[in-house]
């Protein structure tokens, strides 16, 4: 037994059993603590609230007694499955380990942590981290279609549901939620976001951080988050995924960055950065990025992970020579925990030896996770108090939960006729195409611990409307097959079915099979889209056409004349230019997760009325791109969607839309005073009424212009949402909070942040292209 056994065992007692007491934290160290050398560590200390305190005296005590390579331990992170592994044992007995990555088996975690906390010298807890997306094994929509729900309480509960399930099985944290602004729909990674606007980003971003990490770091059934990717990753270049991204400094302040400063200020406990080059310097070793910004400017508390071998790849981008300057240039910029890669672990002591790295720079880095996971309260329970994890996975609660959420978050594109909701009983109803009862492909990308079995497809959730003996005949067939041209990095873990149609005889007759029950149904619904594969992470696009022969199976579709409705899984935009003045009814349901099925359902029969609105401008083709509704004026004004001779430049659906199966009129918008002093706030009232015959959801969205200023400002800007529910008939004033420290910007001219007096339009609205006008000024400080 190691002399300083009872002074190791008390450094974990006092986190567990002394309430976090100053007082008899002192005292206990005094009592049995080998003597505590003063830190020679000349950056200043990490910055914490007065309550956390306790935590800076403990961890610093605890800091002191660590070897060099327990510290490099504690900031690297492991890859692994949930088999055992000797050296991976090995290195957690000797507390060379901080985190580990991809452990999904409670047991596997259980068994880490009692090794970490009952065998290594210092007892210091592992940290468990898992992409828990949109879920870890109940699957809720993917994150741009709870943007589309435009109510924050949408993302909120299932990224609190999400971490439920994840904290059960021991996973204490994810790398969720990513929060940056995507102008670009052939990047794959849009799925992730929130789309092409800062200020629905923002609120985005700090709904998913409250859902995952509760109240307060260490809450019951909660786990950290990560914001991700800091910063500019979703600008690369042409939409490919990883390419470098040149932003310029008001588009990364006033665009790029808010989502990010958001959630800081919502309390996120840890941070990512991104991969690839911003503006030729790479994100993971950008001081400007991760220190300038993140600690100086923005006070950031938490801690800092790279992305996945990110340290290591700043050689590869011909930033750093090797890997000890890569490692050197990492950490000094602000990269506290190297995340799979171990050029920490190999190369810091080289960097420390030169003179490239100090010892106080690996110190605060130490610091800072040690802090996070004291906060996290892992020092004081350190095991999942979960008897039974697989009870606590795909509960009734979660599966009501997550159709609830894929409810709110469909968008009604078009409905022409009424044809949508469709009659509780049709006599027969044909489900048709390649995703229709596709498990996997229901689910959507980074579903990696779900299992497929446990989800319900469109086809399957419609089925269960109509038991044998309903008097409705459900039919159904593929009628064509979809399949990624370059296989998808995640295909071994999580894969979509493979087709199965191997000459061009069986593909066509199966065509013509499909358009034989088109012709036989009274209605039919085509689920049309992209395979889950075909978006997230490296799967950019060159076009946003429909994949494979779908496109030619809709058009036949129609070509029968009769009633057809397009339901759309995906997670970007697709051309459906074609689709939107031929189909009668479209409703964009994108991946809408375990339930998706039911809700599709509830959605088509009108159990529920949609009531999403995009979180992006639509374009009508891929030359579009970028297209963005936040742009500024330009030379010839009054004709705005003139820009192409040979097509409209304007979006084929604007940022904001989405129809309901009710109908609503809209007020202008009232305001509570004509002036505003600069940093304070004013109400907006707008009348709305739900005329229709159903109960139904609408969002009433307010825009604002500054007419002149130091720079040029876009045309409009999103500064205010809400999403109510009215039933027939009902009449509501909505109430919108206008504050002006959200119309301060950053100037070009200035190089600063500042609420500029003068005049601004507003318009209230339920899309982007809003026509309710008033006016109102700022007055000076």
């Amino acid at each position: 037994m190691s002399p300083n056994f009872l002074a190791d065992r008390l450094h974990l007692s006092i986190a567990r059993h002394a309430a976090y007491g100053a007082l008899s934290l002192s005292l206990l160290f005094a009592a049995v603590s080998p003597a505590h050398a003063q830190s020679s560590s000349t950056l200043p200390q990490a910055s914490v609230p007065a309550n956390d305190a306790v935590a800076q005296q403990f961890v610093d005590k605890l800091l002191a007694r660590m070897t060099q390579a327990e510290k490099l331990g504690q900031i690297s992170q492991l890859s692994r499955k949930d088999s055992p592994d000797a050296d991976v044992d090995a290195r957690t007995r000797a507390g060379e380990v901080g985190s580990f990555l991809f452990v999904t088996n409670p047991k596997e975690i259980s068994r880490l942590q009692h090794m970490a906390v009952d065998e290594s010298r210092l007892h210091i807890p592992l940290i468990f981290g898992y992409d828990v997306i949109h879920g870890l094994r109940t699957i809720y929509p993917v994150p741009i279609a709870m943007a589309a729900s435009w109510d924050p309480r949408v993302p909120e509960k299932a990224q609190s549901m999400a971490a439920r399930e994840a904290s059960a099985v021991g996973i204490n944290w994810t790398f969720a939620p990513m929060v940056d602004i995507a102008r670009d729909p052939r990047w794959g990674r849009i799925m992730e976001g929130a789309g092409e606007d800062p200020y629905l980003g923002s609120r985005m971003a700090e709904a998913q951080v409250r859902g995952f990490q509760g109240d307060t770091l260490g809450s019951p059934d909660h786990i950290l988050a990560c914001v991700k990717h800091f910063a500019g990753y979703g600008a690369a270049d042409g939409g490919r995924d990883y390419d470098s991204a040149y932003i310029s400094e008001d588009q990364l302040q006033n665009i790029y960055l808010p989502p990010f400063h958001a959630a800081v200020k919502a309390g996120v406990g840890s941070l990512m950065s991104a991969y690839m080059d911003l503006n030729d310097v790479p994100a993971t070793g950008n001081k400007f990025l991760l220190h300038d910004t993140l600690r100086e400017q923005w006070k950031f508390q938490g801690f800092v992970v790279s992305d996945w071998e990110s340290v290591g790849s700043l050689t590869t981008h011909g930033f750093a020579s090797g890997p000890e300057d890569a490692a050197a240039r990492a950490i000094n910029a602000g990269v506290d925990m190297e995340m799979v890669s171990h050029v920490y672990r190999d190369d810091l002591p080289k960097a420390l030896k030169d003179g490239s790295v100090q010892q106080a720079t690996i110190d605060q880095a130490v610091r800072r996770i040690l802090i996070t996971k004291y906060r996290l309260g892992l020092f004081q329970h350190p095991y999942s108090s979960v008897q039974d994890p697989d009870s606590q996975l795909v509960t009734p609660e979660q599966r009501q939960a997550a159709r609830a959420a894929a409810q709110r978050t469909a968008v009604l594109l078009r409905n022409q006729g009424n044809i949508l909701p469709l009659p509780k009983a049709p006599a027969s109803i044909a489900v048709i195409g390649p995703l229709a009862d596709s498990q996997p492909d229901t689910l959507g990308s980074w579903s990696l611990a779900s299992h497929p079995a446990d989800t319900i497809t469109i086809l399957q959730g419609i089925r269960n409307r109509f038991s044998a003996g309903s008097g409705t005949n459900v039919v159904s067939t593929k009628g064509v097959e979809i399949e990624r041209v370059q296989p998808s990095i995640f295909d071994p873990q999580f894969t979509s079915p493979k087709p199965v149609l191997k000459t061009e005889a069986e593909r066509t007759a199966e065509f013509n099979h499909a358009i034989d029950l088109i012709k036989q149904a009274e209605v039919s619904v085509l689920v049309l889209g992209e395979a889950q594969s075909m978006s997230g992470e490296r799967a950019s696009r060159a076009t946003l056409t429909l994949p494979g022969d779908q496109q030619q199976l809709l058009e036949a579709a129609v070509a029968t004349g009769k009633p057809i409705v397009l339901v759309l899984l995906n997670a970007r935009p697709l051309d459906i230019t074609w689709a939107s003045q031929h189909v009668p009814a479209i409703l964009e349901v994108w991946y809408p997760g375990t339930e998706g099925g039911n809700a599709v359902a509830d959605l088509l029969f009108g159990d529920a009325n949609p009531g999403g609105k995009l979180p992006l401008s639509w374009p009508r083709s891929v030359g579009q791109i970028p297209i963005y509704y936040a742009h500024n004026l330009t030379q010839i004004p009054n004709d705005p969607d003139t820009r192409y001779w040979d097509s409209s430049s304007a979006p084929l659906y604007p940022f904001g839309y989405g129809l309901s199966y009710t109908n609503f009129t809209v007020g202008k918008p009232k305001l509570s005073v004509p002036t505003v002093n600069a940093g304070s706030s004013m109400t907006v009232s707008v009348d709305v009424e739900n005329t229709g015959s159903r109960a139904g959801d609408q969002v009433i969205e307010l825009y604002t212009h500054q007419r002149s200023g130091s720079a040029s400002r876009p045309v409009r800007e999103l500064k205010g949402f809400t999403r109510v529910t009215l039933q027939p008939g009902e009449h509501r004033a909505v109430i919108l909070t206008l504050d002006t420290n959200d119309l301060g910007f950053w100037s070009p001219q200035t190089h600063h942040w500042s609420i500029e007096p003068g005049p601004f339009d507003l318009w209230t609205g339920t899309d982007s292209n809003a026509t309710d006008h008033a006016e109102f000024t700022i007055l000076p400080h």
